[in-house]
């Protein structure tokens, strides 16, 4: 699987010196990664509590992983029609 680009997730950002320039959320010092590994074991009501983000940031996160993560279209198969595949 390829890596996401977070650089395409408007609720995230990544600045060199900040938080050693892991993706955290926007205006925060709070990394995607803690946010995500944690839904593992709590609920989000409870990372909202124990870790100061919203629903709404979660949400955004969460919905850019999905749709990252949907498998592209297959690209059409071009066949050479020749008399001999009729």
């Amino acid at each position: 699987m390829a890596s996401l680009d977070w650089s395409q997730c408007p609720a995230v950002e990544s600045i060199p010196g900040k938080v050693s320039g892991a993706w955290v959320f926007r205006d925060t010092r709070l990394p995607v990664a803690t946010v995500i590994e944690n839904l593992e074991d709590l609920s989000v009501e409870e990372v909202m509590e124990q870790f100061d983000v919203t629903r709404e940031q979660i949400t955004a996160v969460l919905e850019f992983v999905a749709q990252s993560l949907k498998a592209p279209a297959p690209a059409p198969v071009s066949v050479p029609v020749d008399a001999h595949s009729l």
